[in-house]
């Protein structure tokens, strides 16, 4: 893998707000991040703040974010928080439509549309392909 374009890297803070009983959940939100896919570095910082950077084109913030609430940790729910969420998640999501969802053909709606295609449901036509195009 070569060097990550620094016009597509972002660097960003995750901030916790620490229940008495999870102190260090920076520390271990920095060490599940290091193990993502498109994650080039995670580390905790004095305080419940873990700095994290990564490649726009391979992950954003908001899936950062859902994963490491899916995960247990919790997230700074300030007002000022999520304003800086949300304007960060919409900028991202721009840029990324704007990149045309360059991973190599795999974007998330892609993913997501593959996904639909396979399922069995009733939208699928059962004739075979050549009676479908037959005139």
């Amino acid at each position: 893998m070569g060097a990550p374009d620094p016009e597509r890297t972002k660097h960003r803070e995750v901030h916790f707000r620490a229940p008495p009983a999870a102190a260090d959940q920076a520390h271990h939100a920095a060490l599940a991040l290091r193990k993502v896919e498109g994650i080039l570095n995670a580390h905790a910082s004095e305080g419940p703040v873990v700095h994290v950077s990564y490649d726009l084109t391979e992950i954003s913030l908001q899936l950062i974010d859902c994963l490491l609430i899916e995960l247990g940790f919790h997230l700074d729910n300030s007002l000022l928080a999520k304003l800086k969420r949300a304007l960060y998640y919409y900028t991202e999501q721009a840029e990324q439509e704007t990149l045309g969802c360059q991973r190599g053909g795999d974007c998330t709606q892609a993913i997501f549309i593959n996904r639909y295609q396979h399922l069995q449901h009733g939208c699928h036509e059962d004739r075979p392909d050549h009676w479908r195009h037959l005139r």
